[in-house]
């Protein structure tokens, strides 16, 4: 009789353990259904340890990448992994292991794993599932966000893509000379997580690129540039034909860059050198930035640190978004809302253990930002690049920046740069070998405009933006 109850307890573990396929066009191996028995398996054992809470995420990815140089074919790399991460909690001592391995014995391994560390872990008492009122239960959780546009395209495919995108940019101009290549990327994946306060929730997403980077000129006188285009939906990539040309106009423009002599300007960057400034305030007003003391942005809540014509969103639940999510990486709900308003900070970067570090509560961020859209009130519709370069009037166009030169404690910034000198609102001539300093603070406050030339950068979307002045250090 023991020997029967033995044997009618494991059964069910081991049929919700075996592979399940997935949907024949998802291009998975492993089913929702599987990875659902995968992470129940993992905490439940955790349990059984004695772990008063748990939580596992269980997740697979696939792709096919392909490159191609000179109208030859170089790369084809194709890519599948998958993961089980369990966090054990034993009071407010935490431990983390993961395994590629789903058999059952693998599984129990990794649990053991966490649940050693976690005996042996400091006390934290910030370390702790998110509140179970935070939680997006299912009922709440969006379905309708369009994130998964699986694409089955062969490695011939995709490399006659990539040549298409290459030869677009090399019969632009005889002045294109070169190519440091062309690639076209497939990838797709999706995971499940639970936890014991309730979280139960997965989906599955898909990002595809096409990109290439032209080489213009000869000799002493050679440029490179290069232009891209990434959707969750293949469908809705640039062509290749307008890649390839947008690529190769980009780099002949570079042709013939001079140095200038170390001066002061205003100082316009490209929309997806803006991103970057976003990204680099959103940094300053995160989490672990901000409980750790090393920010420059420390207490900016309800304080001005742009002009009052700059208002930044996040939006969670635009659809096909590539910050998009029907809940943040903690299984907390997310929400739309207003990040700055009127140049006033409203709300910070949060997960549930900086919160708690900082007091406060989670903002739904655990892993990072949503989609977010920084604008100005005083952008109109007929704002683009070439009135913003009469905005700028005599200063620096500046389209690549080089290094990660930004102090987040002091707010000193400064990068190597290359553009375009502007004189009475048009370019001038391309400059290069140049670097451009400043501080956070004093460029953010300074943004003067932003563009209507909106450009989408992950999940950020902005404008050119032009800064009163910077330092631009040259010859």
């Amino acid at each position: 009789m023991k020997k029967s109850n033995t044997t009618s307890r494991a059964a069910p573990a081991r049929r919700a353990l075996r592979p399940i396929a997935a949907q024949p066009d998802s291009g998975f191996a492993y089913s929702r259904a599987f990875f659902e028995g995968l992470v129940d398996s993992a905490i439940s054992h955790a349990k059984k340890l004695g772990a008063t809470d748990a939580a596992a995420h269980a997740s697979e990815g696939c792709g096919l990448s392909v490159s191609v140089r000179k109208g030859e074919l170089e790369n084809v790399e194709r890519n599948r992994d998958k993961s089980l991460g369990i966090t054990v909690h034993m009071g407010q001592r935490r431990g983390n292991a993961s395994t590629s391995d789903f058999s059952l014995a693998a599984i129990k391994q990794t649990v053991q794993a966490a649940f050693d560390i976690a005996r042996f872990t400091a006390e934290d008492p910030f370390a702790a599932l998110p509140d179970e009122a935070d939680i997006a239960p299912p009922q709440e959780q969006r379905t309708d966000l369009e994130l998964f546009f699986p694409w089955a395209i062969t490695s011939e495919q995709a490399a006659l893509i990539a040549l298409e995108t290459e030869a677009a940019a090399l019969k632009v101009d005889k002045r294109i000379t070169n190519s440091e290549g062309a690639g076209v990327s497939a990838q797709q994946s999706h995971f499940f997580s639970a936890h014991t306060h309730g979280f139960r929730g997965g989906y599955a997403s898909s990002r595809h690129s096409l990109s290439v980077s032209p080489i213009a000129g000869k000799g002493d006188d050679m440029q490179r540039d290069a232009w891209y285009s990434s959707q969750r939906d293949a469908l809705e990539l640039a062509s290749p034909e307008a890649v390839g040309r947008y690529a190769a106009e980009r780099a002949l423009s570079r042709l013939k860059a001079r140095k200038i002599a170390t001066t002061e300007c205003p100082v316009l960057f490209e929309s997806p050198l803006a991103a970057g400034l976003l990204g680099s305030f959103v940094q300053a007003i995160s989490g672990g930035a901000l409980y750790r003391k090393s920010t420059f942005l420390m207490d900016s809540l309800g304080k001005s640190v742009f002009p009052k014509h700059i208002d930044i969103l996040e939006d969670p639940f635009i659809k096909r978004g590539k910050g998009s999510s029907p809940f943040d990486d903690e299984g907390v709900r997310v929400q739309a809302r207003s990040v700055v308003e009127a140049g006033k900070v409203q709300g910070y970067f949060l997960g549930s253990y900086s919160a708690r570090k900082l007091g406060m509560k989670t903002t739904g961020n655990a892993g990072g930002s949503h989609n977010l859209v920084l604008s100005s009130r005083q952008t109109r519709a007929g704002d683009d690049l070439d009135a913003m370069l009469q905005r700028l009037g005599t200063g620096l166009f500046v389209t690549e920046l080089m290094g990660s030169g930004v102090n987040y404690v002091t707010g000193d910034y400064s990068r190597g740069a290359s553009g375009f000198w502007v004189e009475n609102g048009r370019i001038a001539y391309p400059v290069h070998e140049i670097t451009i300093a400043g501080n956070m603070k004093a460029m953010l406050k300074g943004i003067v405009a932003v563009g209507a030339d909106t450009y989408n950068y992950g999940a950020k979307t902005v404008g050119s933006i032009l800064v009163n002045k910077m330092k631009v250090a040259g010859s």
